[in-house]
C-alpha cells in the first residue's frame, strides 16, 4: 500500500479547465447516478454501450458512416467475440490529420543537435505525396509496409501514408539484427520497406543497409526498399529494388490524400510481442479501436489540448510511439526524440523540454532512476513553467521517483500509467483532477473494467493478486497474425479464466481505485510460499547510490526457492560485504525479511528488452542451465553471458 495523505493534489483552477472536467459535466447532466470521478468510473464500465459513444462525440472521431450499434458481442469477451461499431466507416489517418493549419505538427531533435519541424498543413502535403508514391507503387487495402526506422518524422509521415490507403503499418527499431527483424517482417511479409540509411546512438554511427539488403533476400514479398537519409544527405543506395526517399516520392502533388474509408476494425498496427521467450506475437490492432482508446486516455486521461506539445521518449518499435503520435488526433504539437536520453549530457531531454515549450513529458520508471542517480536537477537548471505532466511507465515506478519528481522537477501531474502492446494502450492512467499518492498509479482507465483475482479467481480489494480485465474494450487486438482459429490469440490471455482477459502483472487495487503494481506475475518470487513482486526489491534496493540497476530472479534451490539479486554497480566499486549488509538491511527495513536476497551477485551489465525493460524470465533461465530461446530481442544480449555458471550461485 501506499502513504496516507497525497503527494500532489490539482490546483481548483487546473480541474477546472481540465478536459476531464467537461467530460464528467456533460455525463453528470445527462445520467443521474454520475456525479464525481469514481462515479464516472462505475457508469463507463457498467454501461459500456453509453460511454463509448460519449467518449466518440466527445473527442471528436471522424467518420463518413455511422455505426449501425455500438457492438455486438458485449456480454462475453474472447477471440473476435466482440464486434466494435458495426457498419462504421472511417480512415485512421484522416482522423491524425484533421488540421491542415500552420500550428506545429510535428517537431524533432536528435543527439547531434538537428531540429526540424513541419506544421500540419506541411505534414498533410508530405503524407499526400507519399501516399500518391505508395498508390503508384501498387500498395492497397490489407498490405502491409514496414518501418525499420529511428524516430524522425518520415516514419511518422510513412505511417500516416500507408494508413490512409488501408495498408497495415509495422515498425521495429534499427538498432535490431537481421535475426530480429526477420522474425518479425519475415511473418507479415511486407511490400515495402521504408528504412533509414543508419543511425546515431550515443555518438557512435550505426549502417542500417548492409542488414536491410540481407532482410530484402530473405523476404522476397518486399518490392521496395524506401531509404530515409539519416546519416548521410544522399547515401548510396546499392540495393535491388533500393530507391531515396526524394525520388521514391518525385512527380506526386501535395493535394487530396484520397483516405480510403474502411470499417471500425479494419487493420491498422501489426505490433510485436518483445520476443525473448521465442517468436514474437504479432498482434493484429483495429483502426477504430485503436483511435477510440488512445483519444480517450490523451484527451481525458493526460488533458491533452491543441496548445499542448507532447513528448514521449520512445524508439520507434515500442507501442508509445504509436501512443504518441495519436496526439495528432488532437491537434497538438508532437515532440520527437532521435537518440540516446543522456547524450549528449544527462539533461539533454530537459533542454528538449526548455526551449520547446514541452507541456507533457514523458518516459520511463528506469529514466526517472537513473536521472535522479545521475544529478539530474531539471527544476534548478531549466525554465520547465509551462510543463504540467510527466507520465512514466514500462516498470512499476518506485515511490521513490516519486519523490524526486516532485522534489527535482516540479508541482506537476504525476501519472504513473501501464497497459502494453498487446492492448496498444493502457489498464492504468492518470487522471488530472485528482491527487497523486506516492507509488501508486492513480486511476484504472474509463471504461476498462480491470481488477485483480485472488489465486481462487476473486475479486479483491486491497490484497496482491492477477490484473484481469473482465469487460470487452474496443482496443482488444482483432486478431493474432496467422492464427486463423484464434488459438494463440485464446492461450495468451484468456486460457486461465476463460472469459476474463489476463494480463500477467502481479498488482492491487487500491480502495481510492488507484492501482499499485509489483511487476510480472510469470516473475513473481516464491520463497516459502510467499508471493513477492520483483519492483518491491527494486524500489528498495536502487535507493543505494552504488547501485545502477539490478535485476532479481528466483532460484530453484534445495526444493524451495531462493532470491538472488545481480547488481550492476557505479563504475570502480565492488561488492564487499559491507555493501552487501547495507543492501539486505535496506530490503529488510523498506520491504520486509522475505524479500531480503539470499544471495548478492555483481555482474558488469543488466540485460534489457529494447524499449528498456529488465528481462527477469531470460536471467533465469540462464541461472538455471536453460536456453534463451531469442536472445536476439535484447538490446544487449552479450550481458546474458555474465549470468551462466557464476560460482557464487552453486552454494
Amino acid at each position: 500500500m501506499t502513504d496516507d495523505k497525497p503527494i500532489w493534489t490539482p490546483s481548483h483552477e487546473r480541474v477546472a479547465a481540465a478536459n476531464m472536467t467537461r467530460f464528467l459535466d456533460e455525463v453528470r447532466a445527462e445520467v443521474r447516478e454520475v456525479t464525481d470521478y469514481a462515479s464516472l468510473y462505475q457508469w463507463s464500465v457498467d454501461a459500456p454501450a453509453d460511454f463509448w459513444p460519449k467518449v466518440r462525440s466527445f473527442c471528436g472521431l471522424t467518420v463518413s458512416r455511422e455505426a449501425d450499434d455500438v457492438a455486438h458481442g458485449l456480454d462475453r469477451m474472447g477471440p473476435g467475440a466482440t464486434r466494435w461499431f458495426p457498419g462504421m466507416r472511417l480512415n485512421f489517418a484522416e482522423n491524425l490529420l484533421r488540421y491542415r493549419d500552420e500550428r506545429p505538427a510535428l517537431v524533432s531533435w536528435n543527439e547531434s543537435g538537428r531540429r526540424g519541424a513541419l506544421t500540419y498543413a506541411e505534414l498533410h502535403a508530405e503524407v499526400a505525396r507519399l501516399a500518391g508514391a505508395l498508390r503508384a507503387a501498387g500498395v492497397s487495402q490489407g498490405d502491409r509496409v514496414a518501418g525499420f526506422l529511428p524516430n524522425v518524422p518520415e516514419t511518422v509521415v510513412a505511417m500516416l501514408a500507408a494508413t490512409s490507403l488501408g495498408a497495415l503499418w509495422s515498425s521495429c527499431s534499427p538498432d535490431f539484427g537481421v535475426k530480429g527483424v526477420l522474425d518479425r517482417f519475415g511473418q507479415i511479409r511486407p511490400r515495402v520497406l521504408f528504412t533509414a540509411d543508419g543511425y546515431v546512438f550515443a555518438g557512435k554511427r550505426f549502417e542500417s543497409l548492409p542488414r536491410v539488403a540481407e532482410v530484402a533476400v530473405a523476404i522476397p514479398e518486399i518490392e521496395r526498399v524506401v531509404v530515409v537519409p539519416c546519416l548521410d544527405e544522399r547515401p548510396r543506395v546499392e540495393l535491388d529494388r533500393g530507391v531515396l526517399w526524394d525520388d521514391f516520392v518525385r512527380g506526386h502533388d501535395a493535394g487530396d490524400v484520397g483516405f480510403a474509408q474502411l470499417p471500425f476494425d479494419h487493420p491498422v498496427y501489426v505490433m510485436f510481442s518483445s520476443g525473448t521467450t521465442g517468436l514474437p506475437k504479432c498482434m493484429v490492432h483495429g483502426a477504430g479501436g485503436t483511435l477510440l482508446q488512445h483519444l480517450k486516455e490523451l484527451v481525458l486521461h493526460t488533458d491533452v489540448k491543441r496548445d499542448d506539445r507532447v513528448f514521449y521518449f520512445t524508439t520507434c518499435g515500442w507501442m508509445m510511439w504509436n501512443w504518441l503520435v495519436s496526439s495528432l488526433a488532437a491537434g497538438a504539437a508532437v515532440l520527437l526524440y532521435d537518440g540516446a536520453p543522456m547524450k549528449p549530457h544527462p539533461a539533454v531531454l530537459w533542454d528538449l523540454a526548455e526551449r520547446e515549450g514541452m507541456t507533457i513529458f514523458g518516459t520511463s520508471a528506469k529514466y526517472l532512476s537513473l536521472a535522479e542517480k545521475e544529478g539530474v536537477r531539471p527544476r534548478r537548471s531549466h525554465d520547465l513553467s509551462r510543463l504540467r505532466t510527466v507520465l512514466s511507465t514500462g516498470s512499476p515506478l518506485a515511490p521513490e521517483s516519486f519523490d524526486y519528481v516532485y522534489r527535482e522537477v516540479g508541482e506537476v501531474c504525476l501519472s504513473s500509467i501501464s497497459g502494453g502492446t498487446d492492448l496498444i494502450s493502457c489498464f492504468a492512467l492518470g487522471n488530472p483532477i485528482a491527487p497523486v499518492w506516492r507509488g501508486e498509479l492513480q486511476t484504472r482507465g474509463l471504461g476498462m473494467k480491470v481488477e485483480v483475482f485472488d489465486e481462487e479467481g476473486r475479486s479483491v480489494v486491497g490484497e496482491k493478486g492477477e490484473l484481469v480485465c473482465t469487460r470487452p474494450f474496443p482496443s482488444m487486438p482483432v486478431a493474432f497474425w496467422n492464427d486463423p482459429g484464434g488459438a494463440k490469440y485464446f492461450e495468451a490471455y484468456f486460457d486461465r479464466y476463460g472469459g476474463v482477459w489476463r494480463h500477467g502483472d502481479w498488482a492491487e487495487v487500491t480502495p481510492r481505485g488507484g492501482l499499485v503494481i509489483y511487476g510480472r506475475s510469470d516473475a513473481t518470487l516464491n520463497p516459502g510460499g510467499v508471493r513477492i513482486g520483483t519492483a518491491e526489491i527494486y524500489a528498495q534496493a536502487e535507493q543505494l547510490d552504488e547501485i545502477v540497476e539490478c535485476v532479481v530472479v528466483g532460484q530453484e534451490w534445495e526444493g524451495d526457492t531462493r532470491i538472488v539479486l545481480f547488481v550492476k554497480l557505479r563504475d570502480g566499486l565492488a561488492l564487499d560485504d559491507d555493501l552487501a549488509a547495507r543492501i539486505r538491511a535496506q530490503i529488510r527495513a523498506g520491504a520486509s525479511p522475505h524479500h531480503v536476497p539470499k544471495r548478492i551477485v555483481q555482474v558488469a551489465d543488466v540485460p534489457r528488452t529494447r524499449s528498456g525493460k529488465i528481462t527477469e524470465l531470460a536471467v533465469r533461465e540462464v541461472v538455471h542451465g536453460r536456453a534463451v530461446r531469442n536472445a536476439e530481442a535484447l538490446a544487449n544480449p552479450e550481458a546474458l553471458e555474465l549470468f551462466a555458471g557464476l560460482p557464487e550461485l552453486a552454494s
